[in-house]
């Protein structure tokens, strides 16, 4: 995920010191939570939260690390990029070591360099961009998900095996996550002969979408891709219902919020979306999900369980190789470690190795289903 620079959030500094909602009294070892708690994208930020807290929950319930108890320590970057470096000092001036998130692309790509030059371990269950770890080698950075040119080819599969669309229309909102999704999703369509008839960015923030969707009325297109987020994706769901466009419409992972309901309607019902696999439906999993079920927390969003397998992971490290940073980073990079997921491990920059995307489809109920 990326978030876009038109964001004008007012950034509520949440102290480090005080972030004791989340704390475990005498804790020992500290991992910051960066996630939004100010602007639009809060619900990520939730379902990042879910997971982590599960996570630590469940392992200072078991002892700790070595006796010593976690505590998460949560710091608001807003999902903005111009917030992400300043997130990254407080953990770093805090004498965090450890980080699970940025959640979004744009706020990580920003802060990534303080955090490796600082030696803080991050690992993103969330931040999806290719610009984050492509060319940079960060020895710290670290994700539990895929790339977007991992999700964009799924969604190209998808969408050439089952829909087989005689006219594509790819849109996008002009950033660097949903352009780049959304390029990716075209240049496969193109390579399997689809005709994508429109290729076009839209501004994220606007309340009205009804000019391009006479130009998707125009075009005569009888599928839609959207690389970009829920507000926007809800909005021409919802315009183009009302303008009789009756066209299915697809995007990432990004749009796989439920807040896309309330902004939709009923013509949510239907829309398709590339998420993590479904890693709750696992039985191994049962007494994790019943960890969440028991603190009426949901397993099943696109994030929770990605976050929680990040949690997992520099757990897993920390108890390998001790409370020290770098020796966490160089057991990661050459470890495999068990989480919800399966078995994760990592390449020379902190990707995963494999990753396993699927397409859904949304319901207007707020469900999901595996698409077929």
């Amino acid at each position: 995920m990326n978030v876009p620079f038109r964001m004008q959030t007012v950034v509520a500094a949440l102290g480090l010191a005080g972030a004791a909602l989340f704390s475990t009294a005498h804790a020992q070892i500290k991992i910051a939570m960066v996630v939004p708690t100010t602007g639009p994208l809060t619900q990520y930020g939730d379902m990042v939260k879910e997971g982590a807290m599960t996570a630590v929950e469940m392992a200072n319930a078991a002892g700790g690390i070595g006796g010593k108890k976690i505590e998460l320590v949560p710091v608001d970057d807003a999902c903005e990029p111009k917030q992400g470096p300043v997130a990254a000092n407080r953990v770093v001036n805090s004498k965090i070591g450890y980080v699970i998130g940025p959640v979004c692309s744009g706020a990580s790509i920003a802060a990534a360099p303080i955090y490796n030059n600082e030696g803080v371990v991050v690992v993103t269950p969330s931040a999806t961009s290719p610009a984050l770890t492509d060319g940079k080698n960060y020895h710290f950075i670290f994700r539990t998900i895929g790339r977007d040119d991992q999700q964009g080819p799924a969604a190209a599969k998808f969408i050439i095996e089952k829909i087989k669309p005689k006219k594509v229309a790819v849109l996008h909102d002009k950033q660097s996550y949903g352009q780049g999704i959304a390029s990716s999703v075209r240049d496969d369509l193109k390579k399997a002969n689809v005709a994508v008839a429109l290729f076009e960015g839209i501004n994220a923030g606007d309340s009205d979408y009804s000019a391009v969707i006479t130009k998707l009325k125009s075009a005569g297109v009888d599928f839609v891709y959207y690389g970009g987020y829920h507000p926007e994706m809800g909005l021409l769901l919802r315009q183009a219902a009302e303008q009789g466009l009756k066209v299915k419409m697809m995007g990432p992972e990004g749009v796989g919020n439920p807040e896309v309901n309330a902004i939709a309607g009923p013509a949510v019902e239907g829309m398709l979306v590339t998420l993590p696999a479904d890693f709750a439906a696992n039985p191994k999993n049962a007494a994790v999900v019943k960890a969440f079920q028991d603190k009426k927390r949901n397993a099943s969003g696109a994030f929770q369980l990605t976050s929680f397998a990040a949690a997992q992971s520099l757990l897993a490290a920390i108890k390998a190789a001790g409370d020290n940073p770098a020796k966490v980073a160089d057991w990661m990079h050459k470890s495999n470690v068990d989480t919800v997921l399966g078995p994760v491990s990592w390449n020379k920059q902190g990707d995963l190795n494999s990753f396993d995307f699927q397409v859904f489809q949304w319901h207007k109920d707020g469900s999901k289903s595996i698409a077929k």
